[in-house]
């Protein structure tokens, strides 16, 4: 995974900013760390029929979820000056006032063309039995492939964005979703998960 350091200056709407960039430099990711400032604050409380507007000095505290040319899906908490924290879905509207800074992991680069060793990805949930047989599998078989491990919302996020599928273990052959443990024991069976070299 590579990552990406941004910063965003005074005026700057944070999420019209980031997609802005997904969509010229085609970029896909997740963030990884946010710190910073707002001036103004949109975002939606879940339940509520109208965002939630804030303004004054609102410190970020977290910034969670994916960035793509397709769009954005952001949750952000902040901080008042009460120190009351708030949150809810970004929305347009939030302004950076002296300055956010976001580290951002990108996935799915333009023009990358996947080694051998990259050609299979399996994405496993620790402790996850079918994710530990889909493993010893590809192992047996000598088939070169490299672990995503879903051990946090982002990555999670990341192979949700990919897949359109909350179940695992996920395995993606060249970058697309191939199918899930019982697919890589079917081509098993069938004598065909040479293929997958």
């Amino acid at each position: 995974m590579e990552t990406l350091t941004l910063k965003l200056n005074p005026g700057q709407d944070l999420l019209q900013s980031l997609h802005q960039l997904a969509v010229e430099q085609q970029l896909k990711g997740f963030v990884l760390g946010v710190v910073g400032d707002l001036s103004e604050a949109c975002f939606q409380c879940p339940g509520q029929p109208q965002p939630t507007r804030m303004q004054g000095v609102l410190e970020v505290i977290t910034l969670n979820g994916t960035v793509s040319p397709d769009g954005v899906h952001l949750h952000l908490s902040l901080s008042d000056g009460a120190c009351q924290v708030w949150g809810g879905h970004l929305e347009p509207g939030s302004t950076v006032l002296k300055g956010v800074q976001l580290l951002l992991g990108l996935s799915g680069l333009p023009d990358q063309n996947p080694s051998p060793q990259e050609r299979i990805e399996l994405a496993v949930l620790p402790g996850c039995p079918w994710c530990h047989r889909a493993r010893q599998l590809l192992d047996r078989q000598n088939i070169p492939h490299n672990i995503i491990s879903v051990d946090s919302d982002h990555v999670f996020a990341t192979c949700f964005e990919r897949s359109g599928l909350r179940l695992f273990p996920q395995i993606f052959l060249n970058g697309d979703y191939f199918g899930d443990y019982s697919a890589l024991l079917q081509l098993h069976q069938n004598g065909q998960i040479d293929a997958l070299r």
